[in-house]
């Protein structure tokens, strides 16, 4: 996670100041944050996790004279016990995340100048402006200029400071608006439990020290005398002196790098592609069937593999024996990759049939009833099937490709016969069927306008009937105009008209579940 992890304390002589900060580096690290040899090695040969090892820097960005002049952070002589963190010369606390090759470098202070100004400025609203009621508590402020900040003042006790308490906050800036604010719960609970691990540690020294030695008579007896000589000059004291704890700051700087870590691993990015269609979950039930039946098919031949073996002499079923004719050796010698006489799309049939007959066409296909196609061509009949099928949803759709019969409208609604085989009268009568007969084109006739290159289409002439031919001037319903305007925009390539296809077919399914939704206008 691209943010920085901060402590800050609202120091009584010098203000809001910034006392611990963690930051993550995807980069070489800068002058100054160089890993320590002996413990380097020590920590790459450990496996997996955040190792955590010291730097090698002879003074942190905000300490000693060299440093003075180039960091960013304020000098020495405005510091007091209470407002510095790591000791002058402290190198500061290195971890090396193996996973994603990423290092958490924690410091007083950001070596950054403009990572410095914008922490500084976080700093000083969490303790001064940017509070909520009470003074205690999270709160969430900033702008795209300088951040966005997650805050949590607290309170920590102290038995010689005023109000025997001192005020701190643990802020976390990133630039990122709202994952910032998609981490709310998680940086609440995180830095809700850091917070109380310091004030328990705390409230047992503040406990200790009120039993030895009770500030609160002892300043009652001396009301007049100014509150800081009264101390001796004693006007702050270190985190690590409130919690008696001597390694608090590499506590910290593994809870911050941790904090960083987990924040950034829990919401990933990922691309939706939408809930499943109706025709995906149709197909998925349709492989969930095949399943179970080959499952039953493979339990069936393991009983036949321990069937017993018939004794001598006895006669078991008889075999069928495998034809050897001349129509099997036909039919293997019609495997053949598909001829070209094909449709391609629902646009190329339009223009194959004309928009007249299409219509005729599509309006019975949209309208459930039953579609004949005769020809000679398996191929071409196979070809219009499955342009035509992608007007319907997948469960809508009962096909026999090619049939030497009739079969009823209850057994399929696309059904390819032969040019010979003979549909019944009240069939070709009914207004519920559509009927498509293809012959061969006569040398003189002209193929319709726009298709000059199907030239093996050409060959074929279509006959669309239907024995209600009221059908035809009948408004088609919504999803047919639709469908038409899609077809007829030239713009549009055949992949983007499949997905419209994809888009109506759910929007009509979706109505016909709930008939009190009003469909959109076309």
């Amino acid at each position: 996670m691209n943010a920085i992890v901060a402590l800050c304390h609202f120091c009584e002589l010098h203000g809001p100041r910034t006392l611990f900060c963690t930051e993550v580096l995807h980069a070489p690290l800068p002058k100054g944050a160089g890993d320590s040899h002996g413990q380097g090695e020590q920590a790459e040969e450990e496996e997996g996790g955040i190792q955590m090892s010291s730097g090698t820097c002879t003074h942190s960005p905000a300490e000693g004279a060299g440093a003075e002049s180039s960091s960013p952070g304020p000098k020495k002589s405005d510091m007091c016990e209470g407002c510095r963190s790591l000791a002058v010369g402290h190198p500061g606390y290195i971890s090396h995340d193996k996973e994603t090759s990423i290092k958490y470098v924690s410091h007083q202070h950001p070596s950054h100048p403009q990572l410095f100004s914008i922490v500084r400025q976080a700093c000083v609203r969490s303790l001064s402006c940017e509070v909520c009621p009470g003074r205690e508590g999270p709160i969430f402020f900033g702008d795209e200029q300088h951040g966005f900040v997650f805050s949590h003042t607290f309170f920590i006790k102290d038995s010689l400071a005023r109000g025997f308490q001192r005020w701190y906050s643990i802020i976390a800036i990133m630039m990122d608006r709202i994952y910032l604010i998609n981490s709310w719960p998680f940086l609440l609970g995180k830095i809700r439990g850091i917070i109380d691990e310091l004030q328990g540690k705390a409230l047992k020294v503040f406990e200790a020290e009120q039993f030895g030695c009770p500030q609160r008579a002892q300043r009652m007896n001396t009301a007049f005398t100014p509150f800081l000589h009264q101390r001796n000059g004693n006007a702050a004291r270190s985190l690590t002196s409130l919690t008696s704890d001597d390694n608090l700051w590499a506590c910290l700087h593994t809870s911050f790098a941790w904090l960083l870590k987990a924040c950034g691993s829990r919401l990933t990015e990922k691309l939706l592609e939408g809930a499943p269609t109706e025709d995906t979950l149709v197909q998925m039930e349709k492989l969930a069937d095949l399943e179970e039946e080959s499952e039953g098919w493979d339990n069936s031949e393991a009983e036949e593999e321990r069937a017993p073996v018939l004794p001598e002499g006895a006669e078991g079923p008889e075999l069928t024996k495998c034809p050897t004719d001349s129509s099997l050796l036909s039919d293997c010698d019609s495997w053949q990759p598909r001829k070209l006489s094909v449709f391609k799309s629902l646009r190329h049939m339009r223009q194959v049939l004309g928009a007249q007959s299409f219509r005729m066409l599509a309006w019975h296909v949209l309208m459930g009833n039953q579609v004949i196609w005769k020809s000679r061509d398996p191929d071409l009949v196979l070809s219009a099937f499955e342009v035509l099928q992608t007007m319907l949803p997948v469960g809508c759709v009962r096909a026999v490709p090619y049939s030497s019969q009739y079969e009823e409208a209850y057994r399929c609604n696309f059904l390819g016969l032969g040019p010979h085989v003979q549909v019944p009268a009240h069939v070709l009568a009914s207004e519920f069927a559509v009927v498509v007969e293809v012959h061969a084109a006569a040398r003189s006739s002209l193929h319709p306008a726009g298709c000059e290159d199907d030239q093996p289409l050409s060959k074929y002439e279509f006959s669309v009937t239907s024995g209600s031919p009221v059908a035809v001037d009948r408004v088609g319903p919504t999803i047919l105009n639709k469908i038409e305007a899609a077809l007829t925009n030239q713009n549009l390539s055949v992949d983007v008209v499949d997905q419209c296809l994809i888009c109506l077919k759910e929007e009509w399914m979706k109505w016909t579940v709930d008939p009190k939704r009003t469909p959109r206008s076309s």
